[in-house]
């Protein structure tokens, strides 16, 4: 396993592109990027080759104004493909090896098997398409508490999901801090997402802020999921709780665990 940032909330004192050079001079080897913009494009690829820095992951656009996703929403299919097409796009040309997919907020009205429906149609569609560009689909379930309407949230229901589909391009962005939230035994999540877990990563809560800054119990987590034969990417994904170098000391702590 190694550890990556993600610099749409780490090194935000920065403007997006130097916080590559932020993240490796931290030392970092790879970072993560939300939604990057078709206009930055250009200017990431130069940051990446002056720093040797790799992008690992972005996320399929989530949709105009507060959408948090398109995925399991009715009548958005259209809109959905086409937020595919343009992550396609800029995942290869920023190299990127995964993307993840948001479920979205359906209306309050919409129907709930509708809208699962639509989000299994989509996902297969999405992982179709980029399973020809040799990028993996992640989807990812997140906590109710943050964002109130979202679609999928709590592991069985994304493990049923995932199930069910069964498309070998398709796999579970497994957040800790989530899953902390809607979870009652963390490690016991990991070891049950198992095989499925293609992404990892992690903030404590209370707070979304630095580990050690609330009460995960990150070594138990940690050493579940190397017990799931997971090797791949640990992103730092939280809201630091001042500058973000200032914040860092957590890292000598987690790259001891995962040796």
């Amino acid at each position: 396993m190694r550890l990556i940032a993600n610099i749409s909330m780490l090194f935000t004192e920065l403007p997006l592109v130097e916080r590559l050079e932020a993240a490796r001079a931290a030392g970092f080897k790879a970072v993560e990027i939300q939604f990057p913009k078709e206009a930055e494009i250009g200017r990431l690829q130069a940051a990446m080759e002056q720093t040797g820095i790799e992008i690992v992951l972005i996320n399929v656009p989530r949709g105009p104004g507060d959408s948090v996703g398109l995925a399991a929403l009715p009548g958005e299919e259209s809109a959905f493909r086409a937020a595919v097409s343009d992550c396609a796009r800029m995942a290869e040309a920023l190299a990127v090896r995964k993307v993840n997919v948001l479920s979205g907020r359906p209306p309050p009205d919409a129907d709930a098997a509708a809208c699962r429906a639509v989000l299994v149609d989509n996902l297969v569609h999405a992982a179709d398409q980029m399973a020809q560009a040799g990028v993996r689909v992640m989807v990812e379930p997140v906590n109710r508490n943050d964002v109130p309407g979202f679609f999928l949230s709590g592991l069985a229901p994304t493990l049923e999901l995932l199930e069910e589909i069964g498309h070998p391009n398709l796999a579970m962005q497994f957040d800790l801090y989530h899953m902390a939230i809607t979870e009652p035994d963390l490690a016991a999540a990991v070891a049950r997402a198992g095989r499925w877990i293609g992404h990892v990563q992690f903030a404590d809560t209370p707070g979304r802020h630095e580990p050690g800054s609330g009460n995960i119990d990150f070594a138990a987590a940690l050493k579940a999921l190397q017990q799931t034969g997971y090797d791949g990417e640990l992103s730092a994904e939280y809201r630091p709780a001042g500058a973000t170098a200032a914040g860092l000391s957590w890292m000598r702590t987690f790259e001891e665990m995962i040796i």
